[in-house]
């Protein structure tokens, strides 16, 4: 079968996808790119924004009148809107075959076989009646039931031939979405995800709901996974986790000890694959960056020194009521420590604006803590409430859409001037890079990235490849990107 992915949201579901897209290529399906050729549909859904849910149900809704032409198209939906709507979107979209929750994703490929496998069935059954083998088969809208009913004078909406609803958790699907998968085989750099779920519970997110609990996989189970990647090639390992600092800890919320962080044992352990040149991780909470952590990332080279450490508001009594636990001050002693350590580590961030009773004052105060940091980039978000969670209930302290916007510029104003000066300080040295490749903006130039996250264009040089870690000496810089010459 011909297999059509469209991922929506995070990098955790971009890997889900990638690990399904891998598990279904081993059972001989092909992972197609054009949707004119696919026999499968799957989308991979988003739940953290609702304009997410709107787009992916507007785009599923429209396959509808396509499966009516090719009714042996098979439809599914997988990740978290399917864990949070379930059984209501076969209602809202009945031509689908099935809806997957999070914690059942590893058995995508498995439910695609049984409905190619009961469709065979029903066609020999068909076949043995003497009635049309494709009767019923595919979208189910002339099957006998419907025109029973229809004697009958009942109507109902037609639906897919075979339909399935799977959202227990299961903590097997943390190992078992192991497979990577790269039909170019030109990859250098690859998604890893190492805990599922979060335990935090803040008051705007929807995350706990809809990935579950925190669960973490084991050291060895990891190493084994990246020390594979790096024999097909991959350099750098991006470590995925809602919580990814909360490695191994069994989904206590509690600050850890200075001494304790399973986290660090894994970084630890992974700076030993010796093909492994880069290792990146993404989104830790800020509490979890005890001793033992920070001592790890200024020790161990192979840690990239870009640090992406959402806080989210700058206000304590924002943060106190987005169940945020810890304080603006802390925040900032846990930048100085990592900045003292590593001195010339980056910081990226999440930020909220206009999360319900936010005023001026308070916006002033993240203004005053993302100008202390000087992020080198920042996601920031208007806040949108999200249905099931805790903020969604505080309607009457809603901040208006105007307000909103204006402080999201403010940020981005903010982040420009201090991007570009970043930048420009970094004009006459030599630095690091890992080389990528063809920069997705002009062709005619490479790009590659340092270890602090930033993107170096190159005129390409003779004797450097994809992959391959040289020198570039920068000459010019703009608040997104460096420019320079590779010097050896």
């Amino acid at each position: 079968m011909k297999i059509f992915i469209k991922t929506y949201g995070c990098q955790m579901n971009l890997r889900d996808s990638e690990a399904t897209a891998g598990e279904l290529n081993k059972l001989g399906h092909e992972i197609v790119y054009d949707e004119n050729e696919a026999d499968v549909f799957i989308f991979n859904t988003c739940s953290v924004r609702e304009k997410a849910e709107l787009k992916a149900v507007g785009k599923i809704g429209i396959l509808k009148k396509l499966k009516k032409k090719k009714p042996n198209l098979i439809i599914g939906i997988m990740g978290c809107m399917a864990q949070n709507k379930g059984e209501e979107l076969l209602k809202e979209l009945p031509h689908v075959n099935f809806v997957v929750g999070t914690g059942q994703l590893h058995k995508v490929p498995e439910l695609i076989t049984n409905i190619i496998e009961e469709r065979d069935k029903k066609r020999k059954q068909n076949i043995a009646k003497g009635l049309d083998e494709s009767f019923g088969v595919g979208f189910d809208e002339a099957s006998e039931e419907i025109l029973q009913n229809a004697k009958n004078g009942e109507r109902r909406m037609p639906r897919a031939d075979i339909q399935e609803v799977l959202l227990e958790n299961d903590e097997d699907v943390l190992e078992s979405l192991n497979s990577h998968f790269d039909d170019t085989n030109s990859a250098i750099s690859a998604f890893v995800a190492v805990t599922r779920g979060c335990n935090r519970f803040c008051s705007y997110c929807i995350v706990p709901y809809v990935r579950g609990r925190e669960i973490s996989r084991t050291i060895e189970d990891v190493v084994n996974e990246v020390t594979e990647l790096t024999v097909n090639g991959i350099k750098e390992v991006m470590l995925l986790g809602q919580n990814v600092a909360a490695f191994g800890l069994k989904g206590d919320t509690k600050a850890p000890a200075p001494e304790n962080s399973p986290f660090a044992d894994l970084l630890t352990e992974l700076c030993k694959i010796d093909k492994l040149k880069r290792i990146r991780f993404v989104s830790p909470y800020p509490s979890y960056f005890n001793e033992k952590l920070i001592n790890v990332l200024a020790k161990e080279e192979k840690i990239c020194h870009n640090i992406h450490l959402p806080f989210q508001s700058g206000s304590d009594r924002v943060l106190k009521a987005m169940n945020r636990q810890y304080t603006a001050e802390q925040y900032k002693n846990i930048i100085d420590k990592i900045k003292t350590a590593v001195p010339d580590v980056t910081f990226s961030t999440d930020i909220i604006v206009g999360f319900p009773g936010e005023t001026d004052e308070d916006f002033a105060k993240t203004r005053e803590v993302f100008n202390y940091v000087g992020f080198d980039n920042a996601y920031i978000f208007k806040y949108s409430p999200r249905e099931g969670t805790k903020a969604a209930e505080l309607t009457d302290l809603m901040v208006s859409e105007e307000v909103k916007e204006e402080r999201n510029q403010i940020l981005l104003n903010d982040l420009t001037k201090i991007t570009e000066q970043n930048n420009a300080d970094l004009c006459g040295s030599v630095v690091e890079i890992l080389v990528e490749g063809a920069s997705k903006r002009n062709s005619e130039r490479w790009s590659g990235r340092t270890s602090t996250n930033k993107v170096v264009i190159f005129p390409p040089t003779d004797g450097v490849d994809v992959g391959d870690i040289v020198n570039v000496k920068i000459d010019k810089s703009s608040s997104m990107s460096l420019f320079g010459k590779v010097v050896f």
